[in-house]
């Protein structure tokens, strides 16, 4: 959410800015809107003197013996008016709390302007592609030819885009959450945080998935609970209504949790195998800074995430995005993607962020040092999406056999090379 009072001194800026995000804010209406409610509030406080006034002259008249009902009755006529003038300060207050939330954040200037992702930045690319000297299959055909993924069933138990993870299938996404885990802990620093699955509306209105999001989140009837969408909503609310030690920032920490999502808007996309997913699993990157250091601390998050990339030796690239392709909370976000052979183009595997104030205000999250007390900054990025790094292993380390080789940094977790074509570890 935006800071009302930086709206109000910047708005033609705030404009613009916004309007490289394919967003026009009515500035007329906007601008109506603030008139009509400071002309209210000066009015008021013209009264309050007048009546203040009114009420001395009241007392001394009172005091000589004199007559003071007309002046009693014009003073409860002040009072009347402004209590009317302050509850309507109350709605046009709550009428620009309707808009402000509805509007995304502020990009950063460093983002570049564009309005789809066919005009986002390659930062770097890192990994070679594997030589294949035969056609790479996708993931949802060796899932099936190796009996580790099971789409018909999980129709069966659910519906579709869902999935049952088979024997090693299984044990491969365990082993991946654990190697994310464990690389984040005792390498990058992170506090490894195991949160509820369920999150609040309050929750998710301090990381802006409600209100303007509610179609894509699964809601438990007859409660306020909804299916976390992702880890970013419980982490980050773990200080909401909370004032943090500016000194001890920036605080590090990283979640496995199932994540569900409607893809409301997403039909016809990724249809096949476990791209696009309701239930997925994810490990998540989330930070709370200093503005100051925030920016820098977005680099060294994504830095993280692409490291388990590193770590598994699979080819990615980083993307930043541009204005018309970022989500509605971010002030800047790089994604990485993964190629996938099997698909023979990159893949989303991680979104990393900066939100600067815009979450931290929503949830009230503020910072302090010494008497100076100000809204924190939240990030978060995946680290990984582990359904997509499971489709990233499949389908990079293929053999011609039908085998998978197991990448070094998970051979502690399967204690295993390979996974045999026949779906047993060797």
């Amino acid at each position: 959410m935006h800071d009302l009072s930086f709206f109000r001194g910047h708005l033609d800026v705030a404009a613009e800015r916004l309007r490289t995000r394919g967003v026009e804010l009515d500035l007329a209406s906007f601008r109506q809107l603030d008139s009509e409610r400071r002309s209210a509030i000066t009015e008021s406080e013209t009264l309050k003197a007048e009546r203040n006034s009114l009420s001395q002259e009241v007392g001394k008249r009172k005091k000589a013996g004199e007559d003071t009902e007309a002046l009693q009755a014009q003073v409860r006529q002040m009072a009347d008016r402004m209590t009317a003038l302050d509850e309507r300060v109350k709605v046009l207050d709550a009428q620009f709390q309707e808009i402000l939330v509805a509007i995304p954040n502020l990009p950063h200037e460093s983002v570049p302007v564009g309005r789809s992702a066919d005009e986002n930045v390659e930062v770097r690319r890192e990994g070679t592609a594997a030589a294949m000297d035969f056609k790479p299959k996708p993931h949802w055909d060796l899932g099936a030819d190796l009996g580790i993924l099971d789409f018909d069933r999980a129709a069966k138990i659910t519906g579709a885009r869902f999935a049952v993870y088979m024997g090693l299938g299984a044990k491969l996404e365990r082993a991946l959450i654990n190697f994310m885990l464990d690389t984040h802990t005792s390498e990058h620093g992170y506090t490894e945080v195991l949160p509820p699955f369920m999150a609040n509306s309050a929750s998710l209105f301090g990381t802006g998935q409600l209100p303007k999001f509610a179609e894509d989140l699964f809601k438990i009837e007859k409660t306020d609970y909804y299916l976390i969408p992702t880890a970013e909503v419980p982490v980050t609310n773990l200080y909401r209504d909370e004032t943090l030690d500016a000194d001890a920032l920036p605080a590090k920490f990283c979640a496995y949790t199932p994540c569900f999502r409607s893809e409301a808007g997403s039909y016809g996309r990724d249809v096949r195998g476990i791209i696009r997913q309701h239930q997925f699993q994810k490990v998540e990157l989330v930070k709370f800074a200093r503005p100051d250091q925030s920016y820098d601390e977005l680099e060294k998050l994504t830095h993280d995430a692409e490291n388990i990339l590193r770590k598994l030796g699979l080819p990615f690239r980083t993307m930043a995005l541009c204005t018309g392709d970022m989500g509605f909370s971010s002030a800047k976000t790089y994604d990485i993607e993964v190629w996938l052979p099997g698909l023979g183009e990159f893949k989303e595997i991680s979104s990393c962020s900066n939100f600067e104030a815009f979450q931290a205000r929503r949830a009230s999250i503020r910072c302090k040092s010494g008497k100076k007390s100000e809204f924190a900054h939240t990030l978060n990025g995946s680290g990984l999406a582990v359904g997509r790094t499971w489709v990233a292993v499949v389908e990079n380390y293929q053999q011609a056999d039908g085998s998978i080789v197991v990448p070094e940094a998970l051979r502690v977790y399967l204690n295993a090379e390979r996974i045999s074509a026949t779906g047993r570890l060797i």
